[in-house]
């Protein structure tokens, strides 16, 4: 404690100010930081264990449908992750495999990728814990696209090429027609039939075609020849075809589920 002296020559103390108080307030904001990093990284850990163990569990389903690819790639998404958890119902989940291979009417169709993100999966803890119980995703939609080179396989023609152009599907091919060598081209129209896509080429033109009526029989009846249906394999999740359109790497498969059972997938 400080002594001073005043003019008058009288002597009195001055008490230093007492700072504990804000000590102590720095110390909780210090220690709150500290608990929230803590908590930060523990939900953080949580979700790369919650990825690894729907990985393997999805590559375990693959196998047994007998569907090869690379590792899946599997995002949780939601924050915090630990909330989730202790609520039963999670945001979503991302996964995405790429190289898919898997047996389709005796051919092997690939799959460059399929990505799949379900949304509002209800499983208690009680029921990840214990492996009982039902484990539901509101809704399950995917994306896939299968390679052109897949596709000219069902077709098996010679020399056909498959490409996109202006969003359809387009297709040139070299044709014999009465003893002269031309090159057919045209579009296809693309439904959705089941678990099969139906590739249907209506109209091909060709430069130098001979103009006479068996010439146009001739390839219109290549036209019909390379108008195939496409099965795809079967799909997890239940998932069902929704649409299918020409992109410059392969066609575009929409794909899409509603309530649908997770177990044991997740």
């Amino acid at each position: 404690m400080a002594v001073h002296h005043s003019s008058q020559g009288e002597t009195y103390r001055v008490r230093p100010r007492r700072r504990w108080g804000r000590r102590v307030l720095v110390t909780l904001l210090v220690l709150l930081a500290v608990c929230a990093a803590v908590l930060v990284v523990v939900d953080r850990v949580a979700v790369a264990v919650a990825e690894r163990v729907i990985a393997d569990q999805v590559r375990r389903e693959m196998t047994k449908q007998e569907i090869s690819s690379a590792s899946p790639e599997v995002a949780v998404g939601g924050f915090p992750f630990l909330t989730q958890v202790l609520g039963g119902r999670y945001e979503s989940v991302s996964i995405v495999l790429r190289d898919v291979q898997g047996p389709a009417e005796g051919r092997t169709v690939r799959v460059p990728e399929l990505a799949v993100r379900v949304h509002g999966i209800a499983a208690s803890i009680r029921t990840l814990r214990s492996g009982q119980g039902r484990i539901v995703a509101e809704s399950v939609e995917g994306a896939a696209t299968v390679s052109y080179g897949t596709v000219a396989t069902f077709i098996d023609k010679e020399g056909l090429s498959l490409f996109e152009q202006d969003g359809r599907l387009a297709v040139t091919a070299p044709l014999d027609v009465l003893g002269q060598r031309v090159t057919v081209r045209g579009t296809a129209e693309l439904t959705v039939e089941g678990n099969e896509v139906a590739i249907g080429f209506a109209e091909l033109t060709a430069d130098g075609l001979p103009a006479n009526p068996t010439a146009q029989a001739l390839v219109s009846a290549y036209a019909r020849q390379i108008s195939v249906r496409m099965p795809l394999p079967e799909l997890p999740y239940g998932l069902e075809i929704r649409q299918v359109r020409a992109a410059p790497e392969g066609l575009s498969v929409t794909v899409s589920a509603r309530n649908v059972l997770l177990n044991p997938v997740i």
